[in-house]
């Protein structure tokens, strides 16, 4: 694996991690710092693992540039894609965090990266209770809304809604990966694509 760490983290990536921290109520300056202290600069190459699949998870990633996603592989040896996350979003899996077992996801790199590495066990610290509280209703909102993504709409209205939302992932993803996300083949998704050019 391709994984260079850094011990300075960058100014800029530290600024946006501290107001990422801030959006989600942690107010306190001290336990901030104390945070992005802690915080190690990752550079890592496209197609490199973050997170093994049934391994346990100690990290969370912010993500400074590049792309990372979470996948599950099965038997067959295809890969699900979970999710994608892109500048200035915090990756780490919700269920393992709290349920502490292995996770059943990959995080993987997409496009070459860097992140802030920081330790998971802060969010066990009475002192980010906020922050936990506010990523927990986040989730839970996220996770309806992709209910609705994935049950109420068709392929079609999967990828329309990318286009009208996310148009970051219509650049920045290729056929496989989005196709995997909408959840249809990338021929089908190739199709789609002509039909809605015709």
């Amino acid at each position: 694996m391709n994984i260079d760490l850094k011990s300075t983290p960058c100014d800029d990536g530290l600024k946006a991690l501290s107001s990422v921290f801030k959006k989600y109520g942690l107010d306190d300056q001290a336990v901030i710092d104390n945070a992005l202290s802690q915080s190690q600069r990752v550079v890592v190459s496209s197609g490199n693992v973050l997170l093994r699949q049934g391994e346990p998870q100690t990290s969370i990633y912010f993500v400074v540039s590049g792309i990372l996603k979470a996948c599950h592989y099965g038997n067959n040896g295809g890969d699900l894609s979970k999710e994608f996350y892109f500048a200035h979003e915090l990756c780490f899996l919700y269920a393992c965090w709290l349920t502490k077992e292995n996770a059943e996801y990959q995080i993987e790199v997409v496009e070459d990266a860097q992140l802030l590495q920081i330790p998971l066990s802060l969010l066990s610290q009475p002192q980010w209770q906020t922050v936990k509280i506010a990523l927990l209703s986040q989730q839970l909102i996220y996770k309806e809304q992709k209910e609705i993504f994935l049950l109420l709409n068709t392929p079609q209205q999967r990828y329309q809604f990318l286009i009208d939302h996310r148009p970051i992932w219509v650049q920045k993803l290729n056929n496989i990966q989005l196709a995997s996300y909408i959840g249809i083949t990338p021929v089908s998704l190739s199709r789609l694509k002509s039909r809605l050019t015709e």
